[in-house]
């Protein structure tokens, strides 16, 4: 059983930052952690993932340019810094974490990969 747990949501103004933290108990198997977030009227949406130890990392369009997805290996913390935030970033974020799909150097967003363990999520809040 992985724990994946999420934290440092909050409100902002548009235009503002963020920077949401998603702390794992390991690493070693889940080497893929993603964040996806439901926001109002949608449907969820999955913004961004990162192999961890390659570092490799994908974006949705609605994330590119805008939002950045690191990690701390030490630390077992893969961070996502959200910058230039709208009122249309409103929403629930969670990490999850999952094993690559074979064969892959990355972790495919847009249901491609199967993410086992999710944490609660954490609400982030843009106003105008």
């Amino acid at each position: 059983q992985v724990h994946v747990e999420e934290s440092g949501g909050g409100s902002v103004q548009a235009g503002g930052s963020l920077k949401l933290s998603c702390a794992a108990s390991e690493f070693t198997a889940m080497r893929c952690v993603g964040w996806s977030r439901q926001t109002p009227g949608k449907e969820r949406e999955e913004i961004a993932s990162i192999y961890v130890g390659l570092r490799t990392t994908r974006y949705s369009d609605s994330a590119k340019g805008r939002f950045t997805v690191s990690v701390d290996d030490a630390e077992k913390t893969v961070y996502l810094q959200m910058n230039s935030l709208t009122p249309e970033d409103t929403g629930m974020y969670s990490c999850a974490a999952a094993r690559p799909p074979v064969g892959l150097t990355y972790c495919p967003l847009g249901g491609r990969t199967t993410w086992n363990y999710w944490g609660r999520g954490t609400q982030v809040t843009v106003s105008s």
